[in-house]
C-alpha cells in the first residue's frame, strides 16, 4: 500500500511513501523497545541526548521541518515556525525540569524510609493527528520519551514527510515512525505498553475500547467545542482581538479553538461588530508566504464537511462571510445562532449566541457533551467566581486558550483522559511505583 501526500493549497501530490505491512511494523516496535531497555537505564544520558542531540537537531532544522507542515496540511509558514520553536521551549522545560519531575519522591511514613519511584511503562505509540503535527507529537511523545520510555509514532498519513522528518531529528533507537493506517495502528495496540491519543472524540473512543482490552494505559487528548465567554465589563475591542487569533489561527483547525462565542446581551452587537472588523483584517492565500494568516483546510474532505456545517447554520440562523475563499480556503464566517449546537467545526467559524447572565452563560457553555478549555472575558474577580461551574479541563480568564509546558493541558467530558505537560503529563507513562523500607 502507498500513501500519498498532496498539498492542500495548490493540490499537487507531493511525495509518495511505502506503507509499513503487519511484520514491518511489529519489527518496528521490537527495535524500539529493545533499545528502551538501555534508554531507560540512565535519566542523566536521556537528558543529555535531549539537550545535546535533539534540541541542536530542531533548532538547525526549524525551517526546513516548517516548510514541510505547511507543503503538507496547510499551515501558514509563521505559524509552522511558531509551532516548531514552542516544541524548542519544551525540550528546554523537560532537560531543567527532568530531574525534579522524575526523582524517586520522599513520603514520611512509620517505615525507616518510603517513597515513590517514577518508573517508565516501555514502549509506548502515539496516535497524533495532522493539525499540529509537530507539536502535538512533541507534548506526548518527549515527556514519555525523558521518562524513560521508547516511543513509536504513528502519525496522520497526510503528514508523513513530518513523520519521518521528526524521527530523524530525534536521532534516537528509542523512536521510530510507524508508517500505517489507522486500522493497522488499532491492531498494534496490544504489542505496546501505553497508548497517547489525539484527535476526534469517535476515533478517540474506539481506540480507549481496544486499549482496555489490553489494560494498556491511554491518554487521550480528544475534540472540543470550548466557549468564549465575554461579560458585559469585557474590554471589547482586546476580547474581539484576541477571538481572531483563537478562532482563526492554524487555519481555524484546532481542538482548542474558541467555537462557540457566548455574548452577554448588552454588548453583543458592539463585539460583534468589532469581531467582525478584526476578521476581515487577516490575510487569506498562499500558506507558503510570511504575511498570509489565514490558508487552506487540511484536506478536500475537510473542506466538505466544514461546508456541510456551514450550509446547517445558515439554514438555521444569520451567516456573514468576511472575506472570500477558493479551492480549499474557507474564509472568516461569522454565524449567529440562537440555540445549542454541539458540533465542533473545525474550520475559521465563529458562532455567535446571546446570554442575560452569568448563570446562563455557565448553562449554555456546559451544555455541550466537551469539556476542554473555556476562555471568559470580563473584570477578573467577577470572572473568576465562574470558573468552579465550568465544566471544562481548563479555564483561562482574559486570555485565550492556550498550551503551556508548564501547566497540565486535557480535558473532561469527551474531550479526553489524562493530562500532557507539566509534571503531572510527564509522569502519565510511569509507574509511579511505592517503595516501603522496614
Amino acid at each position: 500500500m502507498n500513501i500519498v501526500t498532496r498539498d492542500p493549497y495548490s493540490g499537487k501530490v507531493l511525495k509518495t511513501f511505502d506503507a509499513d505491512d503487519m511484520e514491518t511494523a511489529i519489527n518496528k516496535i521490537s527495535r524500539t523497545r529493545k533499545a528502551q531497555i538501555e534508554w531507560k537505564k540512565s535519566l542523566e544520558l536521556r537528558v543529555n541526548h535531549f539537550k545535546e542531540i535533539i534540541k541542536p537537531n530542531f533548532e538547525k532544522g526549524a525551517d526546513e521541518l516548517a516548510s514541510i507542515m505547511t507543503e503538507e496540511m496547510g499551515k501558514p509558514i509563521s505559524q509552522s515556525i511558531a509551532e516548531v520553536k514552542k516544541s524548542i521551549k519544551l525540550l528546554d522545560y523537560l532537560i531543567e525540569n527532568a530531574q525534579t519531575i522524575f526523582s524517586e519522591e520522599e513520603i514520611k511514613t512509620d517505615a525507616s524510609r518510603s517513597y515513590i519511584r517514577f518508573d517508565p511503562l516501555g514502549t509506548i505509540m502515539c496516535i497524533e493527528p495532522w493539525n499540529f503535527p509537530v507539536w502535538q507529537v512533541a507534548r506526548a511523545a518527549f515527556p514519555a520519551m525523558i521518562a524513560g520510555n521508547g516511543v513509536v509514532l504513528k502519525h496522520a498519513s497526510l503528514v508523513t514527510g513530518v513523520s519521518l522528518k521528526l524521527q530523524e531529528l530525534i536521532d534516537s533507537s528509542a523512536f521510530n515512525s510507524l508508517i500505517v493506517d489507522g486500522r493497522t495502528a488499532t491492531s498494534l495496540i496490544k504489542h505496546v505498553d501505553g497508548i497517547a491519543f489525539t484527535g476526534s472524540t469517535a476515533v478517540g473512543s474506539g481506540i480507549a475500547a481496544e486499549a482496555g482490552k489490553e489494560l494498556k494505559h491511554v491518554v487521550a487528548e480528544l475534540g472540543g467545542s470550548d466557549p468564549f465567554i465575554i461579560l458585559d465589563s469585557a474590554d471589547l475591542k482586546a476580547a474581539a482581538k484576541a477571538a481572531t487569533t483563537g478562532r482563526l489561527q492554524n487555519n481555524g483547525q484546532s481542538c482548542i479553538a474558541s467555537k462557540r462565542f457566548l455574548v452577554q446581551d448588552q454588548v453583543y452587537e458592539e463585539f460583534k461588530e468589532l469581531t467582525a472588523i478584526e476578521f476581515s483584517k487577516v490575510v487569506i492565500g498562499d500558506p507558503k508566504k510570511k504575511d498570509t494568516y489565514l490558508g487552506p483546510l487540511s484536506s478536500e474532505e475537510q473542506k466538505r464537511l466544514v461546508d456541510g456545517q456551514i450550509r446547517y447554520l445558515e439554514a438555521k440562523g444569520k451567516v456573514q462571510y468576511l472575506g472570500e475563499g477558493e479551492g480549499n480556503i474557507v474564509p472568516p464566517i461569522l454565524a449567529e445562532l440562537n440555540e445549542n449546537y454541539q458540533d465542533e467545526i473545525f474550520g475559521p467559524v465563529a458562532v455567535l449566541r446571546k446570554f442575560k447572565n452569568k448563570g446562563e452563560a455557565i448553562n449554555i457553555a456546559n451544555e455541550t457533551p466537551y469539556g476542554l478549555g473555556t476562555s471568559i472575558w470580563g473584570e477578573k474577580e467577577d470572572a473568576e467566581k465562574m470558573v468552579g461551574d465550568i465544566e471544562a479541563g481548563m479555564v483561562f480568564i482574559n486570555s485565550i486558550v492556550f498550551s503551556d509546558p508548564r501547566i497540565p493541558f486535557g480535558g473532561v467530558k469527551k474531550s479526553g483522559l489524562g493530562r500532557e505537560l507539566s509534571k503531572y503529563g510527564s509522569r502519565e507513562f510511569t509507574n509511579m511505583k511505592t517503595v516501603w523500607i522496614s
